[in-house]
């Protein structure tokens, strides 16, 4: 059996690369994917959290982030496609549509 202490270590860990992720890359799709692996590292919380709890509150939780995260990647994707074909790239500070 697993530390539960080490699952969310290891979750605090993948949340902080997927931060440092966000706010370093300027790739479209590297930031999506660095969205879901902060979505998935607050499952991997929940999870430990659940497992230390003996509680199934935090398994309803973890199918809500997945049917979020599931959302996010359909929306997203679908932006990212749509910018790419009136752009040309995926780099965000190149997407300027927005402003005047």
């Amino acid at each position: 059996m697993i530390d539960p202490r080490l699952v969310l270590l290891l979750s605090a860990v993948l949340f902080s690369i997927g931060v440092a992720g966000v706010l370093l890359r300027r790739g479209a799709i590297t930031i999506l994917m660095c969205v879901e692996l902060m979505l998935n590292a607050a499952n991997l919380a929940f999870i430990a959290f659940a497992r230390i709890t003996g509680g199934t509150e935090a398994q309803i939780y973890v199918f809500f982030i997945m049917a979020l995260a599931a959302a996010e990647a359909a929306a997203g994707l679908a932006i990212v496609i749509a910018l790419f074909r009136l752009r040309d790239t995926t780099d965000v500070d190149e997407i300027n549509l927005l402003r005047w």
